[in-house]
C-alpha cells in the first residue's frame, strides 16, 4: 500500500496516468468509451459551471439500456452509455440543447418512472430556473422559478425524492432549498411563507396560499451557500453540505436536525452516505475527506491526499465488503441498500438486513472494509479504504475479539453514553434495520431545542406533503435526534480554544433565527470539529492524476468508476477483469 502511495513521484508528477492498480487487481482507462461533446474539442471552462454527469438505466430488452446525460458550458447532452462494452459514438446523441442567458449547472433522473420510451430530467440552472425535460421524447415539459420569483440565484443541486414520482429538492447558492411537486404550479407573484420549523441556524417555512402550489417547502440551512445535499439510502434523512463549512443532517419526515459538524477549514463543497447510511463523507476547501459516524454524530477519520479543494466524494458499493463465515459483498445498485419500510421496499435479501439477521445470531469474526473516492481540482483521483480498526477503534481487545455486532459496534467514546441495543430506537432509521437506536439518558438537557408542538408541526407537514414524505411523522414527537450533540456543545462550549487561522466568512452577517448560533472561532477542539491529531489520519490507497484540467464527477457503476474534468471529457475506467475487447 505505501509503495502504491508513493507512485507518481519525481518525474511522473505531471503524468497523466491511464491505469492504476488496488488490491482488486488494475483498473484501466477505456479511451474508446470517452464522452464529450461530438466535436472532441476540448472546452474553455474558465468561468463556466461545473460539469456533471448524471445515469440512469431504461431496462430496455436490447440489455444496453444505460443512459447518460452531462452537460458542457451551455450545452445539455443525452445518450445511451454503452460503458465497457462498446466504443462511444459521439455523432448520435439522443438529445442536445444548447441554452441562451443561462448555463445547466446540475442534473437528475427519476429512476423509478424511467422506461425505455420516457424519462424525467430534472435539470437546474445558472440564473435559478429548473427545467423538467423528456430527452427520449424530446420534450420540455415544465419550467419551475421560470420568473425567478422563488430564488434568482445558482442552482447548486437538484434531486428527486427517493420513492416519489413526483417530488424534488433543489438547493441554492443562496443557502435556500425548496421542495416542489411536479404536479404543482409556482404561481405568478412571490410566495409567501409560514413558519414550519426553527432550529439552530435553520428554518422551514411552508408555502402559504389559498390552493397548493409551489415549493411546498422552503428551507433556509447556515450562511452562504448551499453547496450540495444527499437523501441517505432509505430516503429519510438529508445531508447538507455548505459554504459555512457545516455538514447538518436532518430528518426529512420531521424537519429536524439530527446532527452537525464543521469543517476543518473553509466550505464544504460536496457530500456522500455510505451504502447502509451508518457513515457520511464530505470533503471541501480544507483538501481533506472527512468520515462522520451518523450514529455518534462525530468525526472518526480524516483523509488527507488531495492538494486543493475536494470536489465530489462518493462510496463504491462494489468494492466495499463484509467478510465471515461465508464471504459477500455489498453489491448491486444504490437502491437495493433503500430498505425503507414506508416507501414499501422491505428488501429482506439486501446486505444489510441480512447483517443485522446474522449479527443477531451468530457469533463469527466480522471483517468490514467501506471503499470510497474522491476527486479534486488538483486532478487526482484517491481512493479510500474505510476498515474496522477506524470505524470500531474503543472496542476492548480489538484485535482478537472473536464476535462483532456490526450493526451495534460504533461505540461512542468513553463517558459519552452507551449504545443500547435493546432500546426501542431513538432515531426512526432503526425501523429498517440500518442503524441500531441510540438509548440516551433521560436527564439529558436539550438546551438548544426551541419550544415546539411537534403534532402540530406533523399536522401542517402532512397536510403540506404528500404522504410518501410524511409518513411516520407520529413518531417524531418523542425523538431526541440532536441530544447527543448538545450534550457535546454543554461540554466544549466553555473551553474558549483560539483558532486565529480559521475564521468565518459570515461573520458579520448574523443570523437572528435563534441565538444559539455556534461560533466557528471556537470550533476547533470540539466534537463539532476535533483537533487533527485528535482522529485517525486516512492516507490514500491511490492518488493519481487523471486529467488536465481540475476534476468535477466520480461515479461508481457496477463495472467501472466513471470521471469527468472540467475540459468536459467523461471518462470509462474498467473495473478489474472488466475490459471488453473491442472489434474496430
Amino acid at each position: 500500500m505505501s509503495k502504491m502511495a508513493a507512485e507518481g513521484g519525481g518525474k511522473e508528477m505531471n503524468e497523466i496516468k491511464s491505469q492504476f492498480t488496488t488490491r482488486e487487481g488494475v483498473y484501466k482507462l477505456l479511451t474508446h468509451s470517452e464522452y464529450s461533446r461530438p466535436n472532441r474539442v476540448p472546452f474553455n471552462s474558465q468561468g463556466s459551471n461545473p460539469v456533471k454527469v448524471s445515469f440512469v438505466n431504461v431496462n430496455d430488452q436490447s440489455g444496453n439500456g444505460d443512459r447518460v446525460c452531462f452537460n458542457v458550458g451551455r450545452e445539455l447532452y443525452f445518450y445511451i452509455y454503452k460503458g465497457v462494452r462498446k466504443a462511444a459514438d459521439l455523432s448520435k446523441p439522443i438529445d442536445k440543447r444548447i441554452y441562451k442567458g443561462t448555463q445547466p449547472t446540475c442534473h437528475d433522473f427519476n429512476h423509478l418512472t424511467a422506461t425505455a420510451e420516457s424519462v424525467s430530467l430534472l435539470v437546474g440552472f445558472s440564473a435559478g430556473q429548473v427545467q423538467l425535460i423528456d430527452p427520449i421524447k424530446k420534450e420540455t415539459s415544465k419550467l419551475f422559478n421560470e420568473e425567478r420569483l422563488i430564488d434568482k440565484s445558482r442552482v447548486t443541486c437538484v434531486k428527486w425524492v427517493p420513492g416519489s414520482e413526483s417530488l424534488f429538492l433543489v438547493a441554492h447558492s443562496s443557502g435556500n432549498m425548496y421542495l416542489y411537486n411536479v404536479e404543482h404550479t409556482c404561481g405568478t407573484t412571490a410566495p409567501h411563507y409560514q413558519l414550519l420549523k426553527q432550529g439552530e441556524n435553520y428554518t422551514v417555512h411552508t408555502c402559504k396560499s389559498k390552493s397548493t402550489r409551489n415549493p411546498l417547502l422552503k428551507w433556509t440551512v447556515g450562511e452562504g451557500a448551499l453547496n450540495e445535499f444527499a437523501f441517505s439510502p432509505d430516503g429519510k434523512f438529508l445531508a447538507c453540505a455548505s459554504q459555512d463549512g457545516f455538514l447538518r443532517v436532518f430528518n426529512f419526515d420531521s424537519v429536524e436536525l439530527h446532527g452537525t459538524m464543521k469543517s476543518y477549514f473553509g466550505g464544504l463543497l460536496c457530500v456522500c452516505w455510505s451504502p447502509d447510511g451508518k457513515y457520511i463523507v464530505t470533503g471541501g476547501e480544507d483538501d481533506l475527506v472527512t468520515v462522520w459516524s451518523f450514529l455518534d454524530c462525530r468525526v472518526i477519520a480524516r483523509g488527507h491526499g488531495h492538494k486543493s479543494w475536494v470536489s465530489v466524494v462518493a462510496f463504491d458499493p462494489y468494492t466495499t465488503s463484509v467478510e465471515e463465515g461465508d464471504p459477500m459483498e455489498f453489491s448491486g445498485s444504490d437502491e437495493d441498500f433503500q430498505d425503507q419500510i414506508h416507501f414499501g421496499r422491505d428488501r429482506a435479501n439486501s446486505t444489510q438486513s441480512r447483517l443485522s439477521k446474522r449479527n443477531s445470531t451468530d457469533s463469527r469474526p466480522v471483517s468490514v472494509t467501506y471503499r470510497f473516492g474522491s476527486v479534486g481540482q488538483d486532478t487526482q483521483l484517491c481512493l479510500w479504504d474505510l476498515t474496522e480498526d477506524i470505524l470500531f477503534p474503543h472496542l476492548p481487545l480489538s484485535r482478537t475479539r472473536t464476535h462483532t455486532n456490526v450493526m451495534n459496534a460504533t461505540s461512542p467514546p468513553a463517558g459519552s453514553g452507551g449504545t443500547n441495543p435493546g432500546s426501542n430506537g431513538n432515531n426512526s432509521i432503526s425501523s429498517s434495520g440500518s442503524t441500531p437506536g441510540n438509548s440516551l439518558p433521560p436527564q439529558l438537557p436539550r438546551s438548544n431545542s426551541l419550544p415546539h408542538s411537534a403534532a402540530a408541526n406533523a399536522n401542517s407537514k402532512s397536510s403540506t406533503v404528500d404522504g410518501a414524505i410524511a409518513s411516520g411523522v407520529s413518531k417524531f414527537a418523542t425523538l431526541s435526534l440532536h441530544d447527543r450533540k448538545e450534550r457535546h456543545h454543554e461540554k466544549d462550549h466553555k473551553r474558549n480554544h483560539s483558532m486565529g487561522h480559521i475564521t468565518s466568512k459570515s461573520s458579520d452577517k448574523l443570523n437572528l433565527v435563534t441565538k444559539t448560533k455556534t461560533d466557528p472561532a471556537k470550533t476547533l477542539g470540539t466534537p463539532l470539529c476535533p483537533r487533527m491529531e485528535d482522529v485517525p489520519l486516512l492516507e490514500p490507497l491511490i492518488c493519481k492524476k487523471i486529467a488536465h484540467e481540475r476534476l468535477a464527477v466520480l461515479i461508481f457503476l457496477e463495472d467501472c468508476i466513471v470521471t469527468a474534468c472540467q475540459e468536459g471529457f467523461i471518462c470509462t475506467w474498467a473495473r478489474p477483469g472488466k475490459v471488453v475487447s473491442l472489434c474496430d
